[in-house]
């Protein structure tokens, strides 16, 4: 085997399946209200309108604790941080099972986000401490397999408990929260005691392999002409980052906006909760399609924004028809074609801010770019509930991603004029035709 393909087959083997059964964890616990509303607006008299408000309220919180809680991380390490996450975000879940009326849901779900804020971008972050840039979209497309994962797992699991309904007095959406939220409390010892915080702490790793990857590592950093800012805060107003935060959310709206809102679409399809939940899944198997296939791809030809463009015109494509079809299986097909595109273009576009900034600076702008790009994980559910309420379907909330989605085409050209071209020196540097430097044997 290659050297290199030897060691960073070691990392991912090593970090990746960890870090995807985490964000599996988080994933199952923050989209699992979807399916909670099936039976939770009935009994707590929520409407349509208040669910999206609330359910769109975690990425509030997500929004306003994401840079302090990545410094935060950077300050105490991953593993202990992740564990902190893991645990906050565990107990908050299980208290879902316990909220009372529209209020309760807004507040939990609100503190639901603020617990969770900083997992998500600070794996991202860990992520450019461990692997090479030329290595990132295959590693990043395999750790967002957790998304489509967490959602397939999810509607099984959730059709499932909801039949658990009068067990112990309780409905079945409150032994949904309550089933999904101590895993995570469970997870925090094994990841304070396995996860490295950084290449120098894993014992795994010989020292001529070490010093190849921190090596590689300094490489990228002058080669893409990476910036580490004495304060990281001011990565907060470097434009690389807003423009990049901007490219970011209207992929995000529409995950969630079709995450939140898929059970709702399938039941109408017919059938029972359980059904529900395995034709909800289905769409996600596709998603993980892509992620297999599409970052490699992105990898192997070099190509970020070409696969960008095309994965957004895709999706709005499947959004589009998933409105405009009115016979379920033709609707399903739309949305396997619309998971196969969203979920590569979050693997693809996360390759970005890696490039352009190291360091503290890369923890507060990768944290930046999430928070703002997760703020349409508020817009999308909010916007689709209300305009459902407004017109009576929720193919008029379709419609509304799929337009989204065709400003991601103009986005991403708007970004690779206004940023890459800038920046083409030192990226051209790092493409030359010249042998990487050899890894140990």
């Amino acid at each position: 085997m290659n050297p290199e393909a030897r060691i960073i087959r070691t990392l991912t083997l090593r970090l990746i399946p960890f870090l995807v059964l985490l964000y599996l964890v988080a994933y199952v616990d923050r989209s699992a209200v979807g399916f909670a509303k099936l039976h939770m607006n009935t009994d707590l008299g929520i409407g349509d309108m208040a669910y999206g408000f609330g359910a769109g309220l975690f990425f509030f919180g997500y929004f306003l604790f994401e840079v302090p809680s990545n410094l935060l991380l950077e300050r105490f390490g991953a593993r202990r941080w992740f564990a902190r996450i893991l645990i906050t975000w565990g107990a908050i879940t299980v208290g879902m099972a316990f909220v009372q009326g529209s209020q309760s849901f807004y507040v939990m779900r609100f503190l639901l986000g603020a617990a969770e804020a900083g997992f998500f971008p600070g794996v991202l972050y860990y992520i450019t401490r461990w692997f090479p840039v030329r290595n990132r979209g295959k590693v990043l497309g395999l750790f967002i397999l957790s998304q489509p994962l967490a959602l397939l797992v999810t509607g099984p699991l959730a059709g499932g408990l909801l039949g658990l309904d009068g067990v112990q007095g309780l409905a079945g959406w409150q032994w949904l929260f309550i089933a999904i939220g101590v895993p995570a409390i469970l997870l925090a010892w094994p990841t304070l005691k396995f996860l490295p915080d950084k290449p120098q702490d894993a014992r795994w790793l010989s020292e001529a392999d070490r010093q190849w990857l921190l090596a590689e590592l300094e490489t990228d950093r002058k080669q893409y002409g990476q910036t580490e800012h004495s304060n990281p805060l001011r990565a907060l107003t470097d434009r690389r980052v807003l423009i990049l935060a901007l490219l970011y959310l209207p992929g995000t709206l529409s995950i969630y906006g079709l995450s939140m809102w898929l059970p709702t679409l399938v039941h109408q399809f017919g059938g029972s909760d359980l059904t529900t939940g395995f034709v909800s899944a289905i769409p996600y198997l596709f998603g993980v399609i892509g992620l297999l296939l599409v970052p490699r791809s992105s990898d192997r030809l070099n190509d970020r924004y070409g696969h960008l463009t095309v994965l957004y015109i895709l999706g709005a494509l499947g959004l589009f028809l998933s409105a405009w079809f009115t016979l379920p299986s033709l609707q399903l097909a739309a949305l396997c074609l619309t998971a196969f595109s969203l979920f590569s273009v979050t693997a693809i576009f996360w390759i970005l801010p890696g490039r352009f900034l190291s360091g503290a600076s890369a923890a507060a702008g990768i944290a930046l770019i999430n928070s703002f790009g997760n703020l349409g994980g508020y817009i999308g559910p909010f916007g689709i509930g209300a305009l459902k309420e407004y017109t009576g379907t929720l193919s008029s909330g379709l419609y509304f991603l799929s337009a989204v989605m065709l400003s991601g085409v103009v986005l991403t050209w708007i970004v690779y004029s206004r940023l890459e071209k800038k920046t083409a020196a030192p990226v051209a540097m790092a493409l030359a035709p010249d042998p990487a430097p050899q890894a140990p044997r």
